[in-house]
């Protein structure tokens, strides 16, 4: 190689960086964002002209038979005091100390890309903030939709638009709980056990199946869309604990399914939020979403429906969730990759407003009474002896619950998408 020769090529190694990151905590998505920096390396190379190196990963733990043994260190402080770390991965998930470290790793300028959920909600605006103040980044594009790209399109590509609702299949452990009623009759109980064999739904499952997973996530996609912040204690949340074989009988009837969904929308003024079972007709393109994976449905007044669908959890596709948003800090060094989400309070209004359509079941109602409550109604009879379904007209959940309340013996009843 001649001396022009070298001295190019010794130009190209100088303007090409080395980014160097850490990882916080080496867990399931923790390990997962170690191997796709690793596998990855030259694929990402090759898409930034830099190179992504691993420097650090803190755990408590010792993993004397994995490649991480080489970077792992126990102590935060060495990584916050070295000011060749840009970027930190936090992915140790629960509030604290994730929070802690968060806040500290942005306050000394290093950007931070997590898929914790729970910090995100509760913190946000907050984190932003501090990110902004500082010259860095704060990104949770895997806090969501798992490795489902959706916050991303939401401060970007739908930037122009007005957001009229969101409608979401958030949680893979209920979604395959759901679909596996539907498809071999079995009870709740049952596929929830199973579901806990096959690692889909944790020991406790609480937070998938009475709702708190999906709505905190809508919490965060609500903020994200109207820029201002929405408290998840103010989203009316049901879980799916009250669904039965029963109620898929019925919904095979009708042509129909049962997906938890959780959904914004704005009406004129007023915002709503929910997170329930809701009666789905193959009309939705929610309709087709079974097992893990997940979807989200965005519908804005200009571009109208937009669908993201993915899997929604599992190590891989979060971390390369997690990844994505590495490489946009590591393109932005010393930037702040600006995110609009004011703490000032989005107020959601009361559930009471929102007009729907109510599939109910009645125990030894007959048409007559069932008409002279409820008025005009689709009837679904002959599915579950001893019982009668049927369809309201559209209504508030005001009027709704005003009804019910004259209606002798309802057993149940899921909201019609």
């Amino acid at each position: 190689m001649d001396g022009a020769a070298m001295m190019i090529k010794k130009n190209e190694e100088d303007i090409r960086k080395m980014v160097k990151v850490a990882i916080f905590g080496y867990g399931t998505v923790g390990s997962g964002v170690f191997e796709v920096l690793r596998r990855n390396s030259a694929v990402i190379q090759n898409k930034i002209e830099d190179e992504i190196q691993v420097k650090y990963v803190l755990d408590l733990r010792e993993f004397d038979e994995d490649p991480v043994r080489d970077v792992l260190v126990h102590d935060i402080n060495i990584i916050l005091d070295d000011p060749e770390v840009a970027i930190v991965c936090e992915t140790m998930g629960g509030e604290h100390p994730a929070y802690d470290f968060t806040r500290q790793a942005l306050e000394r300028g290093k950007s931070v890309c997590t898929s914790n959920k729970a910090v995100v909600e509760k913190f946000g605006p907050e984190l932003l903030q501090i990110a902004k103040a500082h010259n860095c980044s704060y990104l949770f594009e895997a806090s969501v939709g798992g490795g489902i790209p959706i916050i991303r399109p939401l401060r970007t590509s739908l930037a122009q638009e007005e957001v009229q609702s969101i409608t979401g299949i958030l949680n893979g452990t209920t979604n395959y709980i759901l679909t596996k009623m539907e498809n071999e009759g079995l009870a709740f109980d049952d596929v929830l056990k199973r579901a806990q064999e096959k690692g889909y739904a944790e020991k406790n499952p609480d937070a998938d199946i009475l709702g708190h997973d999906a709505g905190r996530k809508i919490a965060i996609l609500t903020s994200l869309a109207y820029g201002k912040n929405v408290d998840f204690s103010d989203i009316t949340t049901e879980g799916i604990t009250a669904i039965t074989d029963q109620d898929f009988a019925y919904a095979k009837r009708l042509g129909a399914t049962i997906k938890l969904f959780a959904r914004s929308m704005k009406k004129k003024d007023k915002y709503y939020a929910i997170v329930a079972p809701f009666l789905v007709y193959p009309e939705n393109p929610l309709y087709a979403v079974n097992g893990v994976y997940n979807a989200i449905l965005v519908n804005c007044n200009m571009g109208g429906d937009t669908m993201y669908y993915g899997k929604g959890a599992g190590k891989l596709a979060t971390a390369s969730a997690v990844v994505a948003d590495v490489l946009d800090c590591a393109r932005h060094l010393g930037k702040n990759l600006a995110i609009k989400w004011d703490s000032e309070k989005l107020e959601i209004s009361p559930i009471d407003g929102a007009v729907r359509k109510f599939f109910v079941r009645a125990a030894g109602a007959d048409e007559a009474r069932i008409r002279d409550v409820f008025g005009d109604v689709e009837l679904i009879d002959d599915v579950v002896v001893g019982e009668r379904g049927f369809i309201t007209s559209e209504m508030t959940e005001a009027e709704y619950r005003e009804k019910a309340a004259k209606l002798e013996n309802i057993i149940g009843m899921i909201r019609v998408d």
